[in-house]
């Protein structure tokens, strides 16, 4: 018998459909199967998430909005690096040492699809965009914010890949920081 309630569906479902696809594979794997692995009645999981895939990639509106928000608020003398730092340190803001565990798991699963790389470049196309859509409103120069949204958002997922695979117990801001920092002096410093 599934319980009517239990805290935290969204995270339960995600580490079901992690394990599940690990253990069959995606396209082996049914809605229903993660939902009973995760206790939960395939009606829960609907009411979460449109389809099975979404459950890997779940926090994507969250990504945005910290990102926006985080360029938005930054000091008004902010550097346009400054700006960009603002934005990717509020994407490793929300990242937990767990995330690491999750990541391990997620990547070969991602790198075995193409159904679940579609929806990765998706994600990443939509964090992007964003990015780039603050750094112009406050730079009002759409194609530097490009450049630095692309650069940004490279070293935010190059660093993210990085911490995943490493053993050391270093924080995920750090390791993204420094993968931003090797950027900073190709990029072009503003308009002029």
């Amino acid at each position: 018998m599934v319980a009517r309630w239990q805290p935290d569906a969204r995270g339960r479902l995600l580490r079901a459909a992690l394990d599940l696809f690990t253990e069959r594979g995606y396209d082996a794997t049914t809605a229903a199967q993660i939902a009973e692995r995760a206790g939960l009645t395939k009606t829960t999981l609907f009411r979460h998430f449109a389809d099975k895939r979404e459950i890997l990639f779940q926090g994507q509106e969250t990504l945005v909005a910290l990102a926006a928000s985080a360029v938005a608020e930054a000091p008004r003398d902010a550097s346009p690096f400054e700006l960009l730092d603002a934005g990717v340190r509020a994407l490793c803001s929300i990242h937990a040492d767990d995330q690491r565990e999750i990541g391990r798991q997620l990547n070969p699963l991602i790198a075995e699809s193409a159904e679940l790389r579609e929806r990765a470049i998706f994600k990443r196309a939509a964090i992007t965009d964003a990015l780039r859509s603050a750094l112009a409103a406050r730079l009002d120069d759409p194609r530097l914010a490009s450049v630095l949204a692309d650069a940004g958002i490279r070293a935010y997922y190059d660093g993210f890949d990085a911490w995943v695979e490493s053993t050391d117990d270093v924080p995920l801001e750090h390791v993204v920081l420094r993968e931003l920092a090797a950027y900073e002096p190709l990029l072009p410093a503003s308009a002029d």
